[in-house]
C-alpha cells in the first residue's frame, strides 16, 4: 500500500513546486519586493549610474576588428550602449533573463539598443547587458527586474533625444565639417548636464571620431551625478572596474572631430 500511494504523492508534491516555481519567476518578472532584500540599505552600494548612448557611424571605428561591425538598415540614430551603475558592490549572476521578461518591449529595443557586431544577436547584447550591469542596479525599485530595467532604458532614451538637440542647432553628420567638444557640450549641457562627457575614438586615419555619450544621473535618475574620477569611469561586481569593449577617451577640448554619417552599406567606411 505504501508503494501504491508515495509515486503519486511524490507527482503531486513536485506539481507544486513546479507551479512556485513558476510563479516567482513571473512575479519577478514585474519586480522583486524590497521585503526580499534583506540589508537593503547596504546592499544597495551604489550613488551614480551612466546612462550611454552611442552613434552607429562612429561606432566601426571603435574597434579593434572593424569588420565586425553592421548597421541595421532601421537604425539611423543614436543607440543605447547601456546603464551601468558604478561602484556597484554584491552583485551577482543569480538572476538570469528570459526572451519573455522583455518580449513585450522588443520591437523598440530592437530600435533604440541594437547589437552593431555581427557575431551578437540583439538579445545575447540585452542579456549581457542585465547579467553585467542591471542585476547590479535591481536594488533600486525602478530596475528591480529585466523589465522595469530595459523599459526605465527606454524612457530615458526617448527623454535624452540627443539628435534632436543637436540637428536644431545645426549639428550634423558629416564627412567634411569637423566640430569641437566645446561647441557640442554647449548644446547639449542645458539638457543632460554637465557632468556629461564626450568620448571620441581615433580611427585608422589618425582622425577624432565621435562615437559616444555618457550621461551621469544619480540614483532617481535627475541629471548631473558627479562620476568623474571613477577608474574608467565604470565599476561593477565586487567594485573592479569593468573593461567595455571600446578604447572610447574623452573628447579634447580645442581639438575638432568628425560626427560621421552612418552608412548601411559601408559602415567601415561611411565617407568612401
Amino acid at each position: 500500500m505504501c508503494c501504491s500511494v508515495l509515486p503519486p504523492l511524490v507527482a503531486l508534491l513536485l506539481l507544486q513546486l513546479v507551479h512556485v516555481s513558476d510563479g516567482h519567476r513571473e512575479d519577478y518578472k514585474y519586480g522583486r519586493q524590497h521585503s526580499e532584500q534583506p540589508g537593503k540599505e547596504h546592499y544597495c552600494s551604489w550613488k551614480c549610474v551612466l546612462f550611454t548612448l552611442q552613434w552607429p557611424g562612429g561606432f566601426c571605428q571603435s574597434l579593434n576588428d572593424q569588420s565586425l561591425c553592421k548597421i541595421p538598415q532601421s537604425v539611423n540614430n543614436w543607440t543605447i550602449h547601456g546603464l551601468w551603475p558604478l561602484k556597484s558592490l554584491h552583485c551577482c549572476d543569480c538572476w538570469p533573463m528570459f526572451h519573455s521578461d522583455v518580449q513585450e518591449l522588443e520591437a523598440e529595443l530592437t530600435e533604440h539598443w541594437p547589437s552593431l557586431l555581427k557575431t551578437k544577436s540583439s538579445f545575447q547584447f540585452w542579456k549581457e547587458e542585465w547579467k553585467k550591469h542591471g542585476a547590479c542596479a535591481a536594488c533600486v525599485e525602478g530596475f528591480n527586474s529585466p523589465l522595469r530595467y530595459f523599459q526605465t532604458c527606454l524612457k530615458l532614451r526617448h527623454q535624452f533625444d540627443i539628435h534632436r538637440l543637436l540637428d536644431d542647432a545645426g549639428i550634423t553628420p558629416s564627412c567634411d565639417r569637423p566640430y569641437k567638444v566645446e561647441e557640442v557640450h554647449g548644446v547639449l549641457a542645458p539638457h543632460l548636464g554637465d557632468k556629461l562627457e564626450i568620448q571620441c575614438v581615433t580611427d585608422d586615419k589618425d582622425q577624432e571620431v565621435w562615437f559616444q555619450v555618457k550621461i551621469g544621473l544619480s540614483r532617481n535618475l535627475t541629471v548631473g551625478c558627479d562620476h568623474h574620477g571613477d577608474a574608467q569611469g565604470d565599476f561593477a561586481a565586487g567594485s573592479n572596474p569593468v573593461s567595455y569593449p571600446s578604447p572610447g577617451h574623452p573628447c579634447r577640448p580645442g581639438i575638432p572631430f568628425y560626427y560621421l554619417p552612418i552608412n548601411h552599406q559601408q559602415p567601415l567606411r561611411p565617407c568612401d
